[in-house]
């Protein structure tokens, strides 16, 4: 899989000096087939555990080199090879690099804090490590608290016969609503916030819709895995029953400073603006991105260095997770270079009724439909570049969209975040969260029936949100 990614960016790198003009894809002449590819890396994704599971756990790299390879060979034919390279290098290195980077960073970083001591899960418990870490997400990252958490949650309900419902819900919550109120909490947000959103405005407009999202789903899970508990048989007694509550020690302590290194780098980069830029076949390498990546590797392998070993592995921490999600992310970015090309071509191109569905009569932007497109899309696209797509389609004037387009904003911010949690990869911590818990012995529904689980909880809260009359302040 390696020696073949690199052979396709050495072929890209080698083409001919007129390559170099970067010509881009006409996304306005592209019709619905370019999205076959796509489609079918999804299609694997969600059925290749379910199906074949054997095979798709030892083959899913070339599964998904073979989506790659069906995507970029037709565009190479179809529209010269200089213009499907450069649709290559900007998905590679605008898009995948650096989302790819920080994910490895925060999953090393906090796959080093391992937590223990005597925890015996009840609802009330399970309901404070849900709430802690939905609180945590927008601060450390949704994948911070999501790796932070993860495995004491599923060492504390181990015992339990069924459990795969706290899992879902910690994805709900931790990996994805919880990180909705700063650039830092999820990658969407983050794009807005180098696109001129301010840092705090997500804050200072979604805090009442996230309230009110999060308070109605922790008290729906704890309902619902009350009634579970309730109707689990009983331990047997024993002589000196565990005490129930949470006694925790924490080790691996300066994996927090280290967390703290990342949000700097982030922050860092977004603050300070040199202008200066490497041009890579017609995709923009700017100075401060470029130190920030590098940063958030040398400060993950600090985390491996100063970690000790035996912390790692009482975490039951591997890197078949973040290699699982970088291979299969990394075929879904490529695969979906069509659709954004088609999706970018606006009112000219084959989802013209996107622009039309987003628009009410009279011109004015329709909020509850911005809401729920972008909500939709990026349960199956990636959530950050549909954040962009519709930020975009909005205008893509920060200063206007914070302003007098401020519900429209704040209905693309939500509908990224929180419809992220709809499936499995609508957000990449959902996919790294579900790999750890199934490694660990957690019987998780397949991509359909997660599917299944999450329209049941979170639509009606979905569909509330857009009757309330809960507009930004």
């Amino acid at each position: 899989m390696a020696r073949m990614m690199k052979w396709i960016v050495g072929a890209v790198l080698l083409a001919p000096q007129a390559a170099w003009a970067a010509p881009t894809l006409p996304g306005a002449t592209m019709t619905w087939p370019w999205a076959l590819p796509f489609a079918g890396i999804l299609l694997s994704i969600a059925t290749g555990p379910l199906l074949f599971a054997r095979v798709w756990h030892r083959h899913y790299g070339k599964i998904a080199f073979a989506w790659v390879a069906l995507t970029l060979v037709p565009l190479a034919v179809a529209f010269g090879a200089p213009a499907a390279g450069a649709a290559f290098v900007h998905a590679a290195l605008a898009e995948y690099v650096s989302f790819i980077v920080l994910l490895f960073s925060l999953y090393v970083v906090a796959g080093g804090i391992f937590i223990s001591g005597d925890v015996r899960a009840t609802p009330g418990i399970n309901l404070g490590i849900l709430a802690f870490g939905t609180v945590i997400a927008s601060i450390v990252g949704t994948t911070g608290a999501a790796m932070i958490l993860i495995r004491p949650l599923i060492r504390a309900n181990a015992a339990r016969e069924r459990n795969a419902h706290v899992v879902i819900f910690f994805i709900f919550m931790v990996a994805n609503i919880g990180g909705a109120l700063t650039p830092l909490g999820d990658p969407p947000l983050f794009v807005g916030f180098l696109r001129g959103v301010g840092f705090f405005w997500t804050a200072q407009h979604l805090w009442l819709q996230t309230l009110v999202v999060a308070v109605l789903l922790l008290a729906i899970f704890f309902a619902l895995d009350s009634w579970i508990v309730h109707g689990e048989p009983k331990a047997a007694p024993v002589t000196a029953p565990a005490p129930i509550g949470m006694h925790l020690s924490m080790y691996g302590g300066v994996n927090i400073v280290l967390i703290a290194f990342i949000i700097g780098a982030i922050l860092g980069s977004a603050a300070w603006k040199p202008g200066i830029a490497l041009d890579v076949y017609g995709t923009p390498v700017e100075l401060q991105n470029a130190l920030r990546d590098v940063a958030l590797i040398l400060i993950a392998l600090a985390s491996l260095w100063l970690t000790k070993n035996e912390h790692r592995a009482a975490n039951g921490f591997t890197f078949e997770p973040i290699r699982e999600v970088a291979i299969l992310f990394a075929g879904i970015f490529v695969a979906i270079i069509p659709v954004m090309a088609m999706l970018q071509a606006g009112r000219d191109g084959t989802f013209a009724f996107l622009s039309q569905a987003v628009t009410a009569k009279g011109g004015a932007p329709n909020e509850a439909a911005y809401f729920w497109l972008t909500g939709i899309l990026s349960a199956f696209l990636d959530n950050a570049p549909t954040y962009l797509v519709f930020f975009e389609l909005a205008g893509g004037d920060a200063a206007h969209l914070m302003g007098p387009l401020s519900g429209t904003l704040a209905a693309i911010s939500m509908g990224a975040v929180y419809m992220g949690a709809l499936t499995y990869i609508g957000n990449a911590p959902n996919l790294m969260v579900y790999a750890i818990a199934t490694e660990q012995g957690v019987k998780m529904p397949s991509f359909f029936g997660y599917l299944l689980w999450a329209v049941c909880m979170l639509g009606p809260l979905f569909l509330l949100l857009t009757v309330l009359p809960i507009s930004p302040q």
